[in-house]
């Protein structure tokens, strides 16, 4: 009798454990969560804002992927079809009451094949798909890929894009860390291949950049083919990285939750 309790109680640690190193701001008492996906090279500090921003009712659960912060001594994945499998079983206790997902360029990719890998096996659904600076995952990415670049080359690559600090970038040491995780990250969005389903049964509500250079108006207005329910489409002032001014970014999300 003790040892089957006893073991229990190893599974549900060893299970909250496993769910720890996936989610940060865990709260079994939510009533409602939503989980962020960061962009390539990207990690959970961009969400620190986010929690005080939003309506109190809204848990806001920034997702912790392997090969960075302190999940830095894990492989990065380089395949987005191999992460949303690992990532749906980890979640899965977590969506115990109704969700939304927000990803951001690569986060974009990842949430929507994050939702789509929920519905195959029949789990909870998110009521609500954020994503932001990516174009539509049908639209195929004609740009040559950098993570194979040698290091000089992916380096100025990182420094034209204008998503990695410059002091990161003119940093040896901490350049030598975080080079594995950038380029599995670039590999997962330039690897990605997209597969024919049903569109969504959620709301999408999509995001850009007024002055993004790399993302198109019409890539972005291509989401609408993603979902059966209702479309949004807004740009917002900024770069490809206007996730780092969220106010705006924060009241349009705010505002569809209360919606929906």
């Amino acid at each position: 009798m003790f040892i089957k309790e006893d073991n229990m109680q190893q599974d549900i640690s060893k299970e909250r454990t496993i769910i720890s190193q996936w989610i940060s701001n865990l709260d079994s008492q939510s009533t409602f969560r939503l989980f962020c996906f960061p962009y390539a090279g990207g990690g959970t500090s961009i969400f620190r804002t986010w929690q005080d921003m939003l309506p109190p009712d809204v848990t806001v659960c920034p997702v912790k992927l392997p090969g960075r912060e302190n999940r830095l001594a894990e492989p990065p994945f380089t395949r987005i079809s191999l992460l949303v499998r690992g990532m749906a079983h980890a979640l899965r206790p977590f969506l115990n009451c109704p969700f939304a997902f927000f990803g951001h360029s690569m986060g974009a990719l990842i949430s929507f094949e994050l939702a789509r890998q929920l519905r195959r096996q029949k789990a909870p659904e998110p009521i609500y798909l954020f994503v932001s600076a990516q174009q539509a995952p049908q639209i195929p990415d004609l740009t040559p890929p950098l993570h194979p670049l040698p290091e000089a080359d992916f380096i100025e690559q990182m420094r034209r894009l204008n998503g990695t600090p410059e002091a990161i970038l003119q940093n040896t040491e901490l350049m030598r860390i975080m080079l594995p995780m950038l380029r599995a990250d670039f590999a997962m969005c330039e690897t990605y291949m997209y597969q024919e389903e049903e569109p969504l049964s959620c709301p999408i509500s999509v995001f850009g950049g007024q002055q993004d250079g790399e993302v198109s108006y019409n890539s972005l207005a291509a989401w609408r083919n993603q979902t059966s329910s209702t479309f949004t489409l807004r740009l917002l002032p900024g770069t490809h990285f206007f996730i780092k001014d969220s106010p705006p970014l924060l009241q349009a999300i705010s505002h569809d939750l209360m919606l929906s």
